[in-house]
């Protein structure tokens, strides 16, 4: 067989687009260390430098009762050594809550809890909420049940703070995996002191003493029946909450708006708010400030309701996921 010119030629261009330049180096050489914007979407590209001191300081933590492993730089941790069953000693509880303000969420694998076992545990954390809007378990009202099918789909799969409708919401939260599918229905977890620490120092000045509009009935509006709008208003009036909270045990700086029941920023025209709130909404989004659950059964994740939030991948109908939640009641946000 006879190659022609021109097949020969266009071998010689095929090697020649196939062959690296000499002497080539990381695109990313002549950048450096800095975050930039990219030019078609102005989302942040580029290293979280942002993220190095406290993912530093999270490496060096250790612990008596339990071992703790990093599932993330920031957020996040793995706890072994715990047996969620017994009556733990208070040295134990009280370093658990002082991993899960360090780590923000915990989670334990292979604990067989009862009902009971599950409402016993976090009561060591503080007093337990009832929730309003979503069916408890038949025993014990404490426990908020998460009962999903082909004829009740998920709808969680937004990220949010749980309860920030409230003028007190839950400080932390222990969530219990009864049954859950194969693959999917897992649960994400966003570290909002990652989120503002993120943030540029003019949008940081901005935000300073804003306060924003917190509503229930942006989430539950169809769980209040026809007629007892006044009086359900009544029991939950709309609350404000600063937009950025100090944590009372880290003293850190917490985004604290949310998707599902942050209605507007006060003092702000609403296209101005609803941009702001939109951009502040965004920063849970990226993957750098986050860590994903899967479930097994007889998981349980604790998380900190005012350092994350959270968001239940819906990809899992028509399969089954039961989950039961119980809300420890905090204090009020403040700056």
């Amino acid at each position: 067989m006879t190659i022609t010119d021109a097949q020969a030629k266009r071998a010689a261009e095929m090697t020649a687009a196939n062959t690296p330049a000499k002497d080539l180096k990381d695109p990313a050489a002549r950048l450096g260390a800095i975050r930039r914007s990219d030019s078609l979407t102005g989302d942040l590209v580029g290293p979280a430098t942002y993220l190095a001191e406290q993912s530093a300081h999270l490496a060096g933590l250790t612990f008596d009762g339990f071992t703790a492993r990093r599932v993330s730089p920031t957020v996040g941790a793995e706890i072994s050594g715990v047996d969620l069953r017994a009556e733990l000693a208070q040295s134990v509880i009280d370093e658990l809550a002082r991993a899960l303000s360090e780590y923000k969420v915990l989670f334990f694998r292979d604990q067989p809890i009862t009902s009971a076992q599950h409402v016993a545990f976090a009561k060591r954390f503080g007093d337990l909420e009832i929730h309003p809007f979503i069916p408890p378990n038949p025993d014990l009202p404490e426990l908020v049940r998460f009962e999903k099918s082909a004829e009740v789909a998920g709808y969680e799969n937004s990220w949010h703070h749980d309860v920030t409708w409230r003028e007190i919401p839950s400080k932390a939260a222990v969530l219990h995996a009864i049954h859950v599918p194969e693959v999917g229905g897992d649960t994400l977890f966003a570290d909002m002191t990652a989120a503002y620490d993120g943030l540029d120092d003019e949008m940081k000045e901005l935000l300073e003493g804003l306060d924003a509009e917190h509503d229930f009935m942006r989430a539950f509006s169809g769980q209040v029946k026809p007629g007892q709008e006044q009086e359900m208003r009544e029991r939950f009036p709309l609350v404000v909450h600063p937009v950025v909270t100090t944590h009372p045990v880290t003293g850190r700086k917490c985004l604290y708006v949310n998707r599902n029941f942050t209605s507007r920023i006060i003092g702000m025209d609403p296209e101005e708010s609803d941009r702001l709130l939109m951009f502040l909404c965004r920063q849970a989004f990226f993957p750098e400030h986050q860590v994903r659950m899967a479930w097994k059964r007889d998981s349980v994740a604790m998380w900190d309701n005012m350092a994350v939030q959270h968001y239940a991948s819906s990809d899992y109908w028509p399969e089954i996921r039961i989950m039961e939640r119980a809300s420890i009641i905090g204090t009020r946000p403040s700056r």
